[in-house]
């Protein structure tokens, strides 16, 4: 069965910076999800993702963090991860629950 976008946010709600603790889908840092088909019925997973600056230290490992989490996934094959910086992030991109956690309005 192929795995489904929802599963894949699922799964990277899993994810965080290191420097803040609100998982990277709430955060705004999840651009695009792209499937795409693989070997044995599975899917390859390409994700498009910002960081909340450019000079992010911990982007290797969030990186990481990703293709590691979704690699778990049933039916996930190949997982690729693009660091994109445009659009550029904006704390507009937060979540409301991502809002409540940091004490934002």
């Amino acid at each position: 069965m192929p795995v489904t976008q929802e599963e894949v946010m699922s799964a990277l709600k899993q994810c965080y910076d290191p420097e803040i603790p609100v998982n990277i889908v709430d955060l705004g840092l999840i651009y695009e999800v792209r499937f795409a088909p693989a070997a044995e019925g599975k899917q390859d997973v390409t994700i498009d993702m910002t960081l909340t600056a450019q000079g992010c230290p911990a982007h290797v490992q969030i990186s990481e963090q990703v293709r590691s989490r979704l690699e778990q996934l049933p039916g996930v094959g190949a997982v690729s991860v693009n660091i994109v910086w445009t659009p550029a992030w904006t704390p507009e991109r937060l979540s409301a629950d991502a809002r409540k956690q940091l004490g934002i309005e």
